[in-house]
């Protein structure tokens, strides 16, 4: 089952709550990126382990948004 399949399968409560946590996990790990980047502690793998996991919550939070918001056709 792919992300659409699962994405279509969920009524729109369940992915607003979703939204809401995805956007938490991504505000998270953008502190955490921020945190480890200014001390200099980090080794390079792992910035770009949590950069990497932060673009797949981005990637799924604009899937859930584009599920959400209805298109317009003007």
């Amino acid at each position: 089952m792919n992300v659409t399949d699962d994405l279509s399968m969920k009524t729109d409560e369940v992915l607003k709550v979703e939204l809401e946590v995805f956007r938490s996990e991504h505000r998270d790990l953008d502190d955490a990126i921020s945190a480890l980047s200014e001390r200099g502690t980090a080794d390079q793998l792992t910035l770009r382990r949590l950069k990497k996991q932060k673009l797949r919550l981005k990637d799924r939070i604009a899937q859930i948004e584009d599920r959400l918001t209805p298109d317009i056709i003007a």
